[in-house]
């Protein structure tokens, strides 16, 4: 179910600047995706957003690109946030090459698939990302041990963003835009 009482306005009646992203996303995807149209229609909202975004996107980033995503996704999955899961199955798809990890990134405690870094990672993303936050004092103790404490304020921020990313998608019903190449990395029940 989408929100249609809140519908994008003519990308003619946005301000130039955002005309800019809107012409890099067809560029890139084709179209322009959904949520940015829907957080443009407050402009300084959807540039810090934006600005928040490019943070973790610098080529400084004390996480790797590929943690980012894979955290990110499984933030998506556990949020059932169709569009976040599509855009970052894709992220996640293109930064690692190969999609054994995308496919089973919603069964990670099982899989042999992924590091020790990465399930502790992961851990610690689904931790966060429950109602009431759960993040106890042996998980911030292992994580000492992997992060370096610049690394995990990042980590915690790159989370904390994808929780409001998603949660702002899932509750205007903003659907999946068909972008990831792998049809269904839904989350498993």
């Amino acid at each position: 179910m989408s929100f249609e009482f809140i519908s994008p306005k003519p990308k003619e009646n946005y301000p130039w600047y955002l005309r800019i992203l809107f012409r890099l996303q067809i560029k890139r995807f084709g179209k322009v995706l959904t949520p940015t149209l829907l957080w443009s229609r407050v402009p300084s909202l959807s540039l810090a957003f934006i600005l928040f975004y490019q943070l973790f996107h610098r080529k400084k980033s004390g996480i790797p690109k590929d943690l980012q995503s894979l955290v990110m996704l499984r933030v998506a999955q556990v949020h059932r946030c169709s569009f976040c899961i599509d855009l970052n199955g894709l992220f996640l798809s293109e930064r690692m090459g190969d999609n054994t990890k995308l496919l089973e990134v919603s069964n990670w405690k099982q899989s042999s698939s992924f590091s020790e870094f990465e399930k502790l990672a992961l851990e610690y993303a689904e931790a966060m990302t429950q109602t009431e936050c759960k993040v106890e004092d042996p998980l911030r103790e292992k994580l000492k041990k992997y992060f370096s404490e610049e690394a995990l304020i990042e980590l915690t921020a790159l989370i904390s963003f994808q929780n409001l990313s998603a949660r702002f998608n899932a509750a205007l019903g903003i659907a999946s835009q068909g972008l990831c190449p792998i049809p269904k990395i839904e989350e498993k029940s």
